[in-house]
C-alpha cells in the first residue's frame, strides 16, 4: 500500500542484456547493482503530482510471490507455446473470477493466474524466470516499478488484464486504459442476502411451504435503475475523458516514468451524471417482498438452502445475488434426531421385559406397535425399519430408521402379595441353578 507504481517508455542511458546465464552472472549481478542504485536516487528526488499519488488500491496490485511456479497456476507444460498459454489463461480466469466463483479464496486464485500469464505472456520476463524464478524478476527488475531488489513485485491489475481479452479494455498494448472505466459503468451481479427461517421438528422430517418476507435491494424504477436523475443525460468526464483513469508522467534521466490512478473527478466511472433523487445514485433501493419458499425432505438444523436469483439487485441492470435460508430446527420433547435415524425410549415393568409384551411407540408416522421379546434386558436397542428421516434428496425411495431404547423399571416398594411372589420365583431359580450345576458334575 502507498507504493508508487511507474512504469519506464523510454530506453536508459545503459545497457543490460535481454537474458542472463550462469556463465555471464557476475557481469549481470554488477549492471542489476549499477540499475539499482539508480532507480534509488531517482526516486528519491522524482516529485508526482497529488493527484497521481492517490493510487487506486486495485490498480497498484502489490504482491509477495506465492512460492507456486507459475507454469503449474495455469496448468500448462514448460514449452507451452503462446496460443496454449492464451487458451489455458481464458479457461482458468472465467472459472475463478469473483463475479461468477463466489467460493472462499477464489479472487486470490484468479490474482496468481493474473500474475502468472503476465510473467509468462513476455518473452523477457519467461526468459528470466525460467532461468532465476522469482527471485530473479524481483532482483533484475523483471517486474518494472516493484523496483529491483524490493521485498514484493509490482503486477497488472488483474482485472484490468482480464478485461483485455474479454473485452471492456483498451488491449495488451496498454492494459487498464479505459479497463476501470469500464468495469465501473458494466452491469454487476447483486449481493446475496440471508434468511434464518425456524421449523418443527415434523416440519423439518417431511418438508413443507412457507411463506417468508425478505427485504432486499431492487432496481430503482424512478432511474429504471440507472442512479441517473430521470430527464438528465450523463456526460462524459473532462479530467479523463471518459476513460476513468489519469496518467502522471515524470521524465528522467532513465527514461519517462508514468503512474495510472482512478479519476478523482468522476470516481473512475468516466462519467459525469446528476444522481436521482430516490436512490441517491445506486439504482437501487432496498424493499420488503414475499416469496414462497419450498423446504426438502430431510433437512436439519443448521441446513442451509439456496434460492437462486432471489438476493438482491445487480448494479446497472445486473443479475440479482442469490438467496440462503438458514434452517434452525426446534426441539421434540420425545424424538430426537441422529442422521436419518429417529431416537426414542420406553419404560417397560421388569414382568414385561421378562415375559414379552407389545407396546405403542410414537414414531414420526404417528403411534406404531412394537413388539418387545421375551428377556428383553436393560438399554436393548429395537430398531424399526424406515420410520427414520428421509434421505435429502431421496425423500421418495430412501429413509432412515427408528431406533427405541427399552429402560426396564424396577420398583422401589413391593406389596406382601409381591413380595412373596418374587420371593417364591427367588427360590425357583436357584433349584433350577442347583439342578444344572448337578446335571454338569455328575452329582
Amino acid at each position: 500500500e502507498g507504493a508508487v507504481k511507474i512504469r519506464s517508455t523510454e530506453p536508459a542511458s545503459y545497457t543490460t542484456s535481454s537474458s542472463y546465464s550462469p556463465s555471464a552472472s557476475n557481469d549481470t549481478i554488477r549492471n542489476a547493482r549499477t540499475m539499482n542504485a539508480a532507480h534509488a536516487r531517482i526516486a528519491s528526488h522524482v516529485r508526482v503530482p497529488p493527484a497521481a499519488r492517490r493510487c487506486s488500491t486495485r490498480r497498484c496490485v502489490r504482491t509477495r510471490a506465492m512460492g507456486q511456479d507459475y507454469y503449474t497456476v495455469l496448468g500448462v507444460a514448460r514449452g507451452v507455446d503462446e496460443k496454449e498459454m492464451k487458451k489455458a489463461y481464458r479457461q482458468k480466469a472465467r472459472k475463478f473470477h469473483p463475479d461468477v466463483n463466489k467460493e472462499p479464496g477464489a479472487e486470490e486464485k484468479f490474482k496468481e493466474i493474473s500474475n502468472a500469464y503476465e510473467v509468462l505472456s513476455d518473452p523477457q520476463k519467461r526468459n528470466i524466470y525460467d532461468q532465476f524464478g522469482e527471485d530473479g524478476l524481483r532482483n533484475f527488475g523483471g517486474m518494472g516499478g516493484g523496483g529491483p531488489g524490493g521485498p514484493g513485485m509490482d503486477f497488472t491489475n488483474p482485472f484490468d488484464l482480464f478485461e483485455s481479452f474479454f473485452g471492456g479494455a483498451g488491449g495488451m498494448g496498454g492494459p487498464g486504459m479505459g479497463g476501470r472505466a469500464a468495469r465501473s459503468n458494466r452491469p454487476t451481479q447483486g449481493d446475496d442476502e440471508r434468511y434464518d427461517l425456524s421449523l418443527d421438528f415434523l416440519d423439518a422430517v417431511f418438508g413443507c411451504e412457507r411463506e417468508v418476507e425478505i427485504a432486499r435491494l431492487e432496481g430503482c424504477e424512478a432511474c429504471d435503475a440507472s442512479g441517473v436523475k430521470a430527464g438528465t443525460t450523463p456526460t462524459t468526464c473532462s479530467t479523463c475523458g471518459g476513460s476513468g483513469q489519469v496518467v502522471a508522467s515524470v521524465r528522467t534521466p532513465l527514461g519517462q516514468f508514468q503512474q495510472i490512478a482512478a479519476c478523482q473527478t468522476c470516481g473512475g466511472t468516466g462519467q459525469m451524471s446528476t444522481p436521482c433523487d430516490k436512490c441517491g445514485g445506486d439504482g437501487r433501493i432496498r424493499k420488503p417482498k414475499r416469496i414462497s419458499l419450498r423446504v426438502p425432505a430431510g433437512v436439519d438444523n443448521g441446513s442451509r438452502l439456496r434460492v437462486r436469483g432471489e438476493g438482491s439487485a445487480g448494479r446497472r441492470g445486473g443479475p440479482n445475488g442469490d438467496l440462503y435460508v438458514f434452517v434452525d430446527v426446534r426441539p421434540d420433547p420425545e424424538l430426537s434426531r441422529d442422521g436419518v435415524d429417529i431416537n426414542s425410549t420406553v419404560e417397560l415393568p421388569y414382568t414385561d421385559a421378562i415375559l414379552g409384551t407389545t407396546v405403542k411407540v410414537r414414531t414420526v408416522d404417528g403411534l406404531v406397535d412394537l413388539k418387545v421379546p421375551n428377556g428383553t434386558q436393560p438399554n436393548t436397542r429395537l430398531s424399526m425399519s424406515k420410520r427414520g428421516v428421509p434421505r435429502l434428496g431421496q425423500a421418495n425411495t430412501q429413509r432412515g430408521d427408528h431406533v427405541v431404547t427399552v429402560k426396564v423399571g424396577i420398583p422401589s416398594k413391593l406389596s406382601k402379595e409381591q413380595r412373596e411372589l418374587v420371593e417364591k420365583l427367588k427360590e425357583l431359580n436357584e433349584g433350577a441353578d442347583t439342578k444344572a450345576r448337578s446335571g454338569l458334575f455328575g452329582l
